[in-house]
């Protein structure tokens, strides 16, 4: 089976596409200055343009790893994180506090989706 990879660079990929599902890499936000609910909604509007470029979207999601910087701003990160997952089709999902790889980044998620039965 082949594997579809994109936009990829000597260390990762952002998307992989194999078997009928979409692999996305962690995103992080664009705009680091924003709150973690905004952050949180930069990083779903991301995973919701790369889902589609890969024939995928948030209703067809299976797993997703949140890492937050600070429990304490949990829930901002689920406000945001229940305003924008499909009702009735919540994905399995893993949420813990880490360091990220900058400072100024408040959560990093990374989700798994099926592609669309033709």
């Amino acid at each position: 089976m082949t594997v579809q990879y994109h936009h990829s660079n000597a260390r990762m990929s952002q998307i992989a596409v194999h078997n009928g599902t979409v692999y996305l890499a962690g995103q992080v936000p664009s705009d680091a200055t924003a709150d973690m609910r905004g952050q949180t909604e930069q990083v779903l509007t991301r995973i919701d343009e790369l889902l589609a470029e890969a024939g995928s979207s948030k209703e067809h999601l299976i797993s997703a790893q949140v890492w937050v910087t600070d429990m304490a701003e949990f829930d901002q990160m689920n406000a945001a994180w229940e305003a924008w997952v499909v009702p009735g089709r919540p994905p399995v999902r893993a949420a813990l506090e880490a360091k990220l790889a900058k400072p100024e980044w408040k959560v990093e998620i990374m989700v798994v989706a099926a592609l669309p039965e033709a």
